[in-house]
């Protein structure tokens, strides 16, 4: 089971899950502000590794957009275009990580899936508490005790501890899609190049020496 936004990291994540496994897939939307992109990118990157229909699922979670609070959700909250000072930024979708989570073990049990991959990284984590490594074992334990006695779900997070740019060249390493990848907070055409998604994506590339293939505004 792996959780693919049609972001960079999820991208590289399913890349790795195909190299022994037979994933599932599954999506989620939840009021952000490039919802019809992500999923676009979803389907495309799905396509791209041969991945049926019957394996892939995209589930609605409005209820987060609805309780409002993050600027992925709620319009009237401006997307920062300059890096975040300390404590949690105003992009984070409180709890996000740990509904998606529990949707992809729900579906792992049924399919009795042992592992559900995400694509979590703790250095562009921004400040979100639910990309640390240490709220994903905890989740993971939860999970077990919450299941039945004969699924004992695994959490995987493969690129937790890497920097943006060895994903990249991880990703290109596994012929991973990433032209078909999408990271930007606000814009669903060209990526606009100035929000934190897109800078530090644009700087992850730079760093592992290759060109982005996505076109940006900026």
């Amino acid at each position: 089971m792996v959780l693919c936004s049609g972001g960079l990291d999820s991208c590289v994540t399913l890349a790795l899950a195909m190299e022994s496994h037979e994933p599932a897939v599954l999506h989620a939307t939840y009021g952000q502000r490039t919802a019809a992109r992500e999923r676009r990118a979803f389907e495309e990157i799905a396509d791209h590794f041969g991945i049926p229909p019957a394996r892939r699922r995209v589930l609605e979670l409005s209820f987060l957009g609805a309780l409002g609070g993050s600027a992925l959700t709620d319009p009237s909250i401006p997307v920062p275009r300059t890096a975040p000072g300390g404590g949690i930024p105003v992009t984070y979708v409180p709890f996000r990580n740990a509904h998606l989570l529990a949707a992809a073990v729900s579906w792992a049990e049924l399919l009795v899936a042992p592992a559900v991959f995400i694509g979590a990284v703790e250095e562009d984590g921004s400040g979100y508490p639910d990309c640390r490594e240490s709220f994903l074992r905890a989740f993971e334990r939860a999970a077990c005790e919450g299941t039945s006695p004969r699924f004992t779900p695994r959490i995987e997070a493969p690129l937790v501890h890497r920097t943006k740019a060895e994903i990249v060249r991880l990703g290109i390493e596994l012929g991973a899609p990433l032209h078909l990848t999408w990271s930007c907070y606000e814009a669903g055409d060209e990526a606009c190049g100035a929000c934190e998604s897109c800078r530090l994506r644009l700087a992850g590339f730079r760093a592992a020496g290759v060109e982005d293939p996505i076109r940006y505004a900026t």
